[in-house]
């Protein structure tokens, strides 16, 4: 109990010495240890990676996760140490919508058609984003949570212990000017010198720490380049549907817009690419007359152009594909979608 008792006291002094310290160095009434420069420069880093590791965990968790609301139930799940449930991001909710209108008109319409294509090629998109994100919080939001929760707490703790040295040897230098009696200073310069050794010591850890900081700056420039590489990959297949999709869609009809914005425009004439009489063509065979039902706009050299309403000659050539027929409108011969022409008897 005694034991106890001397122990607290003693403990109980410290503190109030190093207290006293802060206190008069704050007032201007007492000298203050100064850090070395290097020292203090790695504090410095070491301070703004921690900052800018949080700014960019937060606008990267943003960016792969707009909504607020599901990043908190995912934050709550994540200290609850639980899974989150699985939920389809906005590119599956799009593609499933887009897969029931088109069942829904049916899948032989052109329309009901087109629409379960966009469906699925949404739903593509939104498996490669569920990849992305996966992806990048392995390989990059993770180290960087790891820093900001371990090693840069490790440097915390021992940045507070190293300004407690610091107040400790300040107060024994203090102790030791206002030493008079030849006892008094022999202690007063015993406890100095353990001051500065332990002080000495405790720099020296921190400095080890702090100059780790370059290896952490190394470690998330790799993170970085896999988080580079995930977004290459996902914006490489996004175009890569986006253009598959595209294909797809080439014999299906445009929309009713572009009709609309074509007579709004006051009857504007429409450019009319047409195919040079010389040119090479197939024979085309069981010729037959075709009422246009929608503006086409030829795509290469080798297709047509069409005015809704117009009638032209079309047939069949063979090998060509099934969805398209050779139309023919004057001297100008070209291949035409056939989903945009209703056959005359």
């Amino acid at each position: 109990m005694d034991f106890n008792v001397k122990r607290l006291a003693a403990d109980a002094g410290t503190f109030l010495s190093r207290a006293v310290q802060f206190t008069e160095e704050k007032l201007g009434q007492a000298e203050k240890t100064e850090l070395d420069a290097h020292l203090e420069n790695l504090l410095i880093r070491a301070e703004n990676t921690k900052q800018w590791t949080e700014r960019i965990m937060k606008q990267t968790e943003v960016l792969l996760q707009p909504n607020p609301n599901v990043r908190l139930e995912e934050f709550v799940y994540e200290k609850l140490e639980k899974k989150a449930p699985t939920r389809m991001n906005n590119h599956e909710l799009l593609g499933q919508s887009m897969i029931e209108s088109g069942g829904e008109f049916g899948p032989g319409t052109a329309y009901g058609n087109a629409l379960i294509k966009c469906g699925e090629t949404e739903k593509q998109i939104g498996g490669a984003e569920r990849e992305l994100i996966h992806s990048s919080a392995i390989n990059f939001l993770t180290p960087f949570r790891n820093f900001l929760e371990g090693d840069f707490k490790t440097i915390l703790k021992e940045r507070k212990l190293l300004q407690v040295k610091r107040l400790d040897l300040d107060a024994a230098k203090t102790r030791l000017k206002k030493a008079r009696m030849t006892d008094a200073r022999a202690a007063a310069e015993q406890e100095l010198r353990m001051s500065q050794s332990e002080f000495d010591r405790q720099s020296e850890i921190t400095r080890l720490l702090l100059e780790g900081v370059s290896s952490t700056h190394a470690h998330h420039l790799r993170c970085l380049n896999d988080f580079v590489e995930a977004q290459t990959t996902y914006y490489a297949q996004c175009y890569q549907y986006m253009v598959d999709l595209q294909k797809q869609l080439g014999s299906f009809p445009s929309s009713f817009s572009n009709n609309n914005q074509s007579s709004a425009s006051g009857g504007a004439s429409i450019s009319v690419p047409t195919i040079p009489v010389s040119a090479s063509l197939p024979s085309v065979s069981s010729a037959r007359k075709a009422r246009v039902l929608y503006d086409y706009d030829a795509a290469s050299s080798s297709e047509l152009s069409l005015l809704a309403d117009e009638v032209i000659t079309v047939g069949s050539v063979p090998g060509m594909d099934s969805d398209w027929l050779m139309g023919e409108r004057g001297n100008q011969t070209g291949k035409v979608p056939i989903t945009y022409l209703e056959l005359l008897n």
